[in-house]
């Protein structure tokens, strides 16, 4: 009988586990958005300024905007792309498949 017993499922440890990977994701996600801000030109921005132009971006209701902010960002990528098709860049590559990060280029702040 004693061998149909299953051993209780550590879930202190599971949680550990899932903890780490979120963090290791949320790392990942912002390293992803720094490239992006650096491939994009946006670095020369200082901070209030991409933070204000993000926010922008961020509170854009407008679809028609919206759909062509991410035709810029994927024609963006696909020039990067093209640039170096021996090695694809390693952020144009890391931004696209992050979810939703590179659809909205924030170096754009004069179409909003």
């Amino acid at each position: 009988m004693e061998d149909m017993m299953r051993k209780p499922r550590d879930f202190d440890a599971d949680l550990k586990v899932l903890e780490h990977k979120a963090r290791a994701l949320k790392a990942r996600k912002v390293q992803q958005l720094g490239e992006l801000v650096i491939a994009t030109g946006a670095d020369v921005l200082n901070a209030d300024e991409l933070a204000g132009a993000l926010i922008v971006l961020a509170e854009t209701k407008d679809a028609g905007k919206r759909e062509a902010w991410a035709k810029r960002g994927a024609a963006f990528f696909q020039r990067r792309i093209r640039r170096t098709p021996q090695a694809p860049d390693r952020d144009a590559v890391s931004a696209q498949t992050q979810p939703g990060g590179a659809q909205s280029p924030p170096g754009s702040p004069s179409e909003t």
